[in-house]
């Protein structure tokens, strides 16, 4: 399962995939200096407090059962499977 600390560092990871300072994050979804430190150090985190930084982050919270994690294959992007499509009918010509 994971942990608050867990969650507090994909938070943070997320964060700075998008460029963004705490700062930033902060003024984003208006929490205090000391709160969002809290919920980064894996110290403080609610449910409320998650959604939030969440919506900050452009993300959505999803419950998943392990069983289902373990059998999981990753989905191609839509781009994959465009340039799948494209190459395998390179050859047909509108006309």
């Amino acid at each position: 399962m994971t942990t608050v600390k867990d969650i507090a560092e994909r938070l943070a990871a997320e964060r700075k995939k998008q460029s963004l300072s705490q700062k930033d994050m902060r003024m984003l979804i208006g929490m205090s200096q000391q709160q969002y430190q809290r919920v980064e150090s894996g110290q403080d985190l609610k449910v409320s407090t998650l959604l939030r930084i969440l919506a900050g982050l452009g993300l959505e919270l999803s419950i998943t059962d392990p069983k289902q994690i373990e059998n999981h294959q990753p989905v191609e992007s839509s781009s994959s499977t465009d340039d799948f499509w494209a190459n395998k009918h390179k050859h047909l010509k509108d006309g």
